[in-house]
């Protein structure tokens, strides 16, 4: 019956807000308060960690949608306040039919009253409004002094609305004053906008540029932790686009006051893309644009904006000469942007060239133990497009030599079998490996890589040549896993030393680590056929450890 009268039920609640959402509304039915039913829609105040305003429209058939002020709300989810007042309606359904025939006689009974008053009435009547709503007579200054033209006024109620101090009571703008801030700025961009529509684009491009200006100053100083500031500058920054679309302002201007907000490290309210304005710009107040990041860079080279912005109107041009110059100045060390410019230029077709600069990349950072790893691949993967498979191996063989490394070798394995002569790069890999054994007895990580290399060549027998006196616990229990079967009494031998190093560390982990090692010994005691020794020594071990419970529940979700 509900549904039928409300358009919706609680699974419509449910699924709109989803089931977190929905169980944590029901703990706010109390809190709802102020509900008002009009012809289409429902408002009411939810009283939470603020006071938050919920409108839900009603759509009859096609069901329900919810606004609200809250954090959640303000991002487009239908939050735990939404589901509240939906619920609350729910269990007032019967009286929802009454209350829209109310709220719809209310309307037509003030449309007839407004109809039947006179023009000194009406008057009157908008101007006790006036005088008790300072945001209405603010809005209705502003559109009487755009009307006659009155562009002092205009200014002087837009700045009016951008400043922040009336919300700043303790120097700044604390959070919850931040959305009745951004309203005044959202109703700024409104006015801007009708400046523009009204025939005043070139005031508004100068209104909205010491908005922009007055915004930016103040943002430091404001709690905007929902954006909603933001957003409201977002739209004064498009009405100063739209402005300049149609005033069609000095292009040299524009472009070094563009330059001069993208560069301004105290403004981080507006995100203005300078390319946005190409139309206006031309090409004159593109090269301009360009010009001035470009001295802009020159004066601070470390600076992230001015080469960002250089950047960008480089490559809006699509001079890659330019682009390429710009990277060049800054070469990283490891190899990034040689890889970066190779890239740009083989976009542009210039595939000789980006790899000259990749392997200019290579060679200039012959000598570092660490290298980009994608400039070797982009060297190595265009060397084999060309028929050049044996100088990757030498690019391969090279980096192996300097990083000895697992993941290194594996990558001359992969270049050296394409060409068949793996044979031949492993045996002496292997001896640059053993070396490193002899001389450090392991890495930095663990055990010698070495070990890890034989493994990875699935050479078990080898391996366990090594481990014998080099390995690391992690080698070794990889040995044993890799053994169970085909040495059982060796791979026994390492389950036990691990599990005995294993029985002081506490936690889930730890617990599912011992019993995965008991696993492993239990496998390699029925491949000695000794299964009964192996009984004993659980029965043992549990009942050395039996106080630890989580470990105990472990050990028989695993059946040990």
């Amino acid at each position: 019956m509900a549904r039928k009268v409300v358009g919706f039920g609680e699974g419509d609640l449910r699924a709109l807000a989803g089931t977190r959402s929905f169980e944590r509304g029901l703990g706010y039915l109390d809190a709802v308060s102020g509900l008002e039913v009009g012809e289409g829609s429902v408002t009411a105040v939810v009283h939470g960690t603020d006071v938050y305003e919920v409108e839900l429209t009603l759509d009859g058939d096609e069901g329900v949608s919810g606004w609200c002020d809250c954090p959640h709300g303000q991002e487009g989810n239908f939050c735990k306040h939404c589901v509240a007042v939906g619920l609350t309606v729910l269990r007032r359904a019967k009286t929802i039919p009454h209350q829209r025939a109310t709220a719809r006689a209310r309307g037509s009974g003030l449309e007839a009253w407004l109809s039947a008053l006179s023009r000194d009435e009406l008057q009157g009547l908008l101007r006790e409004h006036i005088a008790e709503d300072r945001e209405l007579r603010r809005r209705l200054e502003l559109r009487a002094a755009a009307a006659r033209s009155d562009l002092g006024t205009v200014r002087d109620r837009i700045i009016a609305l951008i400043d922040p101090r009336p919300f700043a009571r303790y120097g700044y703008i604390e959070y919850a004053d931040a959305s009745g801030y951004a309203r005044q700025v959202a109703e700024a961009a409104s006015a801007l906008r009708a400046l523009t529509a009204d025939g005043q684009a070139v005031q508004a491009v100068g209104l909205a540029e010491e908005s922009i200006r007055v915004l930016g100053e103040a943002y430091g100083e404001i709690d905007d932790s929902d954006g909603v500031v933001g957003e409201a500058a977002a739209a004064v920054a498009e009405a100063h686009l739209e402005a300049c679309g149609v005033a069609r302002p000095d292009s040299a201007r524009l472009a070094e006051w563009l330059v001069g907000t993208v560069l301004d490290d105290s403004n981080d309210v507006t995100d203005l893309d300078p390319l946005d304005y190409a139309d206006s710009l031309g090409p004159s107040g593109l090269a301009r644009m360009r010009q001035l990041a470009v001295e802009a860079l020159r004066r601070r080279p470390s600076g992230w904006a001015e080469r960002y912005l250089t950047e960008r109107l480089i490559k809006a041009e699509g001079d890659v000469d330019a682009l390429v110059a710009l990277h060049a100045q800054d070469l990283d060390p490891f190899g990034a942007t040689h890889l970066l410019i190779a890239e740009e230029l083989e976009s542009a077709g210039r595939g000789d060239e980006a790899l000259a600069w990749a392997e200019r990349g290579l060679w200039e950072c012959a000598a570092e133990r660490y290298i980009d790893g994608r400039l070797v691949d982009y060297v190595c993967v265009r060397y084999v497009k060309t028929g050049r498979a044996a100088d990757a191996v030498a690019v391969r063989r090279d980096r192996f030599r300097l990083e000895r490394s697992l993941a290194a070798y594996r990558q001359l394995r992969s270049a050296a079998r394409a060409v068949d002569c793996w044979e031949v790069e492993r045996a002496a890999a292997l001896a640059t490996l053993e070396e490193d054994a002899r001389c450090e007895h392991g890495c930095r990580y663990g055990g010698p890589v070495l070990i890890d290399a034989l493994l990875d060549d699935g050479d078990v027998d080898a391996a366990w040549g090594e481990a014998s006196f080099r390995a690391d616990d992690r080698q070794r229990e990889r040995l044993a896993d890799l053994s169970r079967e085909t040495r059982p009494a060796e791979a026994l031998g390492v389950y036990l030393r691990l599990v005995e190093r294993s029985k002081e560390p506490t936690g889930d982990r730890a617990y599912e680590h011992l019993a995965q090692l008991l696993l492993g010994a239990r496998d390699c005691h029925r491949a000695l056929g000794t299964e009964e020794v192996f009984g004993v020594y659980l029965a043992g071990l549990r009942t050395e450890l039996k106080r630890r419970r989580k470990l105990m529940s472990i050990l028989d979700r695993h059946s040990l």
